[in-house]
């Protein structure tokens, strides 16, 4: 049997009082519908430090874990992903010392993070308290660990009950979302699509498709067309009459 494999993570930090008691969640979704989260408490830490301590406890869950191509890890920390894509080679060079010769904060956890490092596994940035449902739920956890509860956390690594009712959504539902979490990463990304690649993304019949010329709405995008006849997603902004 094929292992499922991860379609997208979200990692996030909170802390109050900054320094003060913090706390830190991830969310891993699988392409057979599984969600599994994960978070944890600190008793004396900063909002940094628990952004990064989420990142750090996702890559290590999930660096044994088969993933689809353009997996990507969300987080709306642009001090994780500053400094994990950028920042990070800078520092070691420099003997962990910044550009102002000052020393690194966080030094600890930059350096697991760096050897947690997995091959092909980017950050991408999500704006926080946007409506993203992965972004709000990571932040409602770490939220609630911060804060000293014990919320109640869904588990894809642990199967049902033999003969317990699966809480899964229906399998077009399933697909659904992989097709709609796939058009987040793309347009993100700023990638072009093919004419059969969006035709299989939207699910629509390539001679609909070829008859299009302007941009046009496809749920939460835009689908932009093209100068060398590709097409590129452009996700709408929100209605501020909303």
């Amino acid at each position: 049997m094929t292992r499922p494999h991860l379609i997208t993570a979200a990692c996030d930090g909170a802390c109050s009082g900054n320094p003060g008691p913090g706390g830190w969640a991830y969310l891993l979704r699988f392409d057979d519908g599984r969600v599994e989260e994960e978070g944890g408490f600190s008793e004396n830490t900063t909002n940094n430090r628990m952004e990064m301590q989420a990142a750090l406890a996702l890559l290590k869950r999930i660096a044994q874990e088969p993933r689809q191509p353009g997996f990507a890890i969300r987080t709306d920390s642009k001090y994780l992903i500053q400094g994990f894509s950028q920042w990070l080679k800078g520092w070691k060079q420099k003997g962990w010392k910044k550009a102002d010769g000052q020393c690194v904060k966080n030094r600890d956890l930059w350096e697991e993070l760096d050897q947690a490092r997995l091959p092909g596994v980017a950050l991408t940035h999500v704006k926080g308290h946007s409506g993203d449902p992965d972004n709000d739920r990571v932040d409602a956890i770490a939220v609630a660990f911060r804060d000293g509860k014990q919320p109640a956390l869904r588990s894809g690594s642990r199967p049902p009950d033999a003969g317990a009712p699966m809480d899964l959504a229906p399998p077009p539902l399933q697909r659904l979302l992989t097709r709609l979490e796939m058009a987040d990463r793309l347009a993100a990304g700023g990638h072009v699509l093919a004419m059969a690649e969006l035709a299989q993304l939207v699910d629509m019949p390539h001679g609909e498709l070829r008859q299009r010329r302007q941009p046009w709405i496809w749920r939460d995008w835009r689908v932009l067309p093209c100068s060398d006849g590709g097409w590129r997603l452009q996700r709408k902004s929100p209605d501020p009459h909303h």
